[in-house]
C-alpha cells in the first residue's frame, strides 16, 4: 500500500534562480538553454520580458545529451528557471522560511571573480540556506583557449600548458575568495560529497561549452537531494511577482510553487494588514521556453502564470498567497509570521522602501549586516508619510534623517525638505552611498558643533561703501573666507580689538550670518569709522587661545581657506604674545 502511495506522489519542477554580478552572463546562459531547444517560439506579441522560463524534461534531454548517454532516469518534469535582473540579488524570490528557489546557479566571470553583487548574493544564499552550484563563465576569454566538442573534463585537461596555468590560477584565486565567504568548493568532477563542497562548472555561455555539464549537475543535485521537497502538496501556494497592466487589463504575474490552482478558486493574499481575499477569474500560463501565455483552467506547480482576480485592491509585489479552504485564521498566523521580518523594526533608524517583499527582506538583511538600524520599512514608491517618519529623526539623530529606496520612485511633487533620499537599483551601491553620506554628515555635525562655540572669518573693508560714520558705524565688507555671525567680536589686521558686530545686512535684509564671497553691510557700536578704520584693510573674528587650539585639533573639519585665516590670526597674536596658541 505504501509503495502505491509513493508512486502516486507527484514531483514538481524545481525552481532554479540564476543570479550573479551584472554582465557576468546570467541571461546568456539561459539564452543558450533556449537556443539548444528544438521547440521555437514566436516572438510576436511580446510586450514585456517576463522573469521566468519553463524548461520541460524533453528539452533538458535535448540540451544535455549526457543524461541519455549515462542512462540517467529523470523523475523531475523539468525546471522553472528564474532570471533575476542584474540590479537585484533576490528580487521577489522569497517565501516562508527562505528563498523561493529550490536551487541557484551563481554565475561568475572567471576573470573577474567575486564582485560586490556576487558577495551580496552569497550572503543571501547563506542566510536562506539555498543550495547552489557555480557556473564559472567566460572560459573562452582565457588567452589561447581551444573549445573541444564533447567532454568538458577532457577539454580542460587537453589545453596547452600556458592556458592550463592561467585557468588554474584563476580557479584557485576564485576558490580562495569563495572560502573567505565560508564556502568550500571544487571542480564538479573532483567532488565526492556534494553536501560538503560547492560544485564549480567551468563554461562559456557564448560558445556553449560546459552548458550541458551545468544542466547535468543541476538535474543530478535536484534528484539526489531535493526529491522530498519537490512532492506537490494539496494546497496551492505562490508568490505575487509583479502587477502589470496590458490593454487596460490588470494582470497579476505570479509563481506557483506548490499545489494546483484552478479558475474559480478562492485565494488569500498576504498584506501588512488583513489578508486580501479574491477569486481566480482567469489563468494564463507561460508556455515552455518562451514568453507567450496561453489561457487555461488550471495550473500545477512549479510554473509562472498571470492571474485575473476579482479583487486586486492593495496587492503588493512579493506577497505570498494560498488557496482558501476554511483555513483563514491559520493563514493569518502564517502570513503574520512570514512578514515578521519587515515588521521587526528598531525604535530609531532610517526609512527604507523597496519594490517587493523579497527586495525589502534582502535590503533589510544587508543593511543590518552593516549595523544600520531601520525605523520604518515598506513596499512601493517613496511618499509623504516616509518623509514625516524620516523628519522625526532630524532632532534625535540627524544621521538617521535618511530614506533609502531600492528600485522605487519618488511620488510626484515630493519636497524632500532637508531629508536625504538615496535611491537606486544596486543594493551594495546604496549601502556605499549611505555610508559615504553619513561620514560627510558626521563631519558636518562636528563642524557645526565646533563652529557653534566660535567662528573663523576674514573680511575686507569696502571703503567705497561707508553708510554711517558712528553710533553705530555702518559700512560695507566682503567675506574673504569663513563665516561671520552677528554678536562676534572683531580685531583689525594689527591684532587690536575693534568692536562686536551689532547687525549684518545682506541685500537690505537683516541676516544672522554671512558666508565666503558675500558682500554686505555691518554695523559696529562704540567706534568712529574714520578715526578707527580709515587706514585698515581687513577685519578678523577674534578667537581665544582655547578656541584656537580646538580648531587646530579639528583642522580636518576646516576648509583650506579657513586654515589659512587661522594661521594669519595666530601670526597676529604672536606679534604680541610669542607663545600664543602653542
Amino acid at each position: 500500500m505504501e509503495n502505491n502511495t509513493e508512486r502516486t506522489k507527484r514531483i514538481r519542477a524545481p525552481i532554479v534562480t540564476v543570479v550573479g554580478h551584472v554582465d557576468h552572463g546570467k541571461t546568456s546562459i539561459l539564452d543558450h538553454f533556449r537556443r539548444t531547444s528544438v521547440q521555437e517560439c514566436e516572438a510576436g506579441g511580446i510586450t514585456q520580458k517576463i522573469s521566468y522560463t519553463k524548461f520541460p524534461l524533453i528539452q533538458i534531454k535535448n540540451a544535455c545529451p549526457i543524461i541519455d548517454e549515462k542512462g540517467v532516469k529523470l523523475e523531475i518534469p523539468g525546471f522553472l528557471f528564474i532570471d533575476t535582473p542584474g540590479h537585484a540579488a533576490f528580487t521577489n524570490l522569497r517565501k516562508r522560511g527562505g528563498s523561493l528557489a529550490d536551487l541557484a546557479i551563481l554565475v561568475v566571470s572567471i576573470k573577474e571573480g567575486i564582485k560586490p553583487q556576487t558577495a551580496e548574493v552569497l550572503q543571501i544564499l547563506k542566510t536562506y540556506k539555498t543550495p547552489f552550484l557555480i557556473a564559472l563563465n567566460k572560459i573562452d576569454t582565457i588567452s589561447g583557449w581551444k573549445q573541444n566538442v564533447g567532454d568538458l573534463k577532457k577539454s580542460i585537461e587537453s589545453q596547452a600548458v600556458n592556458v592550463t596555468d592561467e585557468f588554474r590560477e584563476a580557479l584557485l584565486t576564485f576558490q580562495g575568495s569563495l572560502s573567505s565567504h565560508g564556502f568550500d568548493s571544487d571542480l564538479y568532477y573532483d567532488i565526492d560529497d556534494f553536501t560538503k563542497k560547492i560544485a564549480i562548472v567551468p563554461c562559456s555561455a557564448r560558445t556553449g561549452e560546459g552548458v550541458p555539464e551545468l544542466l547535468y549537475m543541476l538535474t543530478g543535485l535536484c534528484q539526489k537531494f531535493l526529491k522530498e521537497k519537490l512532492i506537490i502538496g494539496k494546497e496551492a501556494k505562490g508568490v505575487i511577482l509583479e502587477l502589470k497592466k496590458e490593454k487596460n487589463i490588470d494582470l497579476i504575474e505570479t509563481i506557483l510553487y506548490d499545489g494546483t490552482l484552478k479558475v474559480g478558486d478562492e485565494i488569500a493574499i498576504a498584506s501588512f494588514n488583513e489578508p486580501i481575499i479574491s477569486k481566480i477569474r482567469g489563468i494564463e500560463e507561460v508556455e515552455s521556453l518562451c514568453f507567450k501565455y496561453r489561457n487555461t483552467n488550471s495550473i500545477s506547480a512549479a510554473t509562472g502564470a498571470r492571474l485575473h482576480l476579482t479583487n486586486k485592491e492593495g496587492i503588493l509585489p512579493g506577497m505570498p498567497f494560498q488557496t482558501l479552504s476554511n483555513n483563514l485564521e491559520q493563514l493569518k498566523k502564517d502570513f503574520k509570521k512570514e512578514l515578521s521580518g519587515a515588521a521587526n523594526l528598531d525604535k530609531g533608524g532610517i526609512v527604507i522602501k523597496a519594490d517587493s517583499l523579497g527586495s525589502l527582506d534582502a535590503l533589510m538583511f544587508l543593511l543590518r549586516q552593516e549595523g544600520i538600524r531601520i525605523v520604518k520599512a515598506g513596499i512601493g514608491n517613496i511618499g509623504k508619510s516616509d518623509l514625516i517618519s524620516a523628519k522625526a529623526s532630524l532632532d534625535a539623530n540627524p544621521l538617521d534623517a535618511l530614506i533609502i529606496g531600492f528600485n522605487v520612485k519618488l511620488e510626484e511633487d515630493l519636497d524632500s525638505n532637508h531629508i536625504k533620499i538615496l535611491s537606486g537599483e544596486v543594493v551594495y551601491k546604496l549601502i556605499e552611498d549611505l555610508q559615504e553620506w553619513r561620514k560627510k554628515k558626521q563631519l558636518e555635525i562636528e563642524r557645526e558643533r565646533m563652529m557653534g562655540l566660535a567662528t573663523i572669518c576674514k573680511a575686507e573693508i569696502l571703503h567705497n561703501y561707508i553708510f554711517r560714520n558712528s553710533n553705530p558705524a555702518i559700512f560695507g565688507i566682503k567675506i574673504i573666507g569663513g563665516k561671520l555671525k552677528a554678536g562676534v567680536p572683531l580685531i583689525d589686521e594689527t591684532g587690536e580689538n575693534v568692536a562686536r558686530v551689532k547687525n549684518i545686512q545682506h541685500e537690505k535684509e537683516s541676516v544672522k550670518e554671512a558666508i565666503e564671497g558675500q558682500e554686505l553691510a555691518v554695523s559696529l557700536t562704540g567706534i568712529n569709522f574714520e578715526r578707527r578704520l580709515r587706514d585698515k584693510k581687513y577685519l578678523y573674528v577674534e578667537i581665544s587661545e582655547r578656541q584656537f587650539k580646538e580648531f587646530k585639533k579639528n583642522k580636518d573639519l576646516l576648509s583650506s581657506q579657513e586654515l589659512k585665516i587661522l594661521q594669519e590670526i595666530s601670526d597676529l597674536k604672536r606679534k604680541k604674545q610669542e607663545n600664543w596658541g602653542l
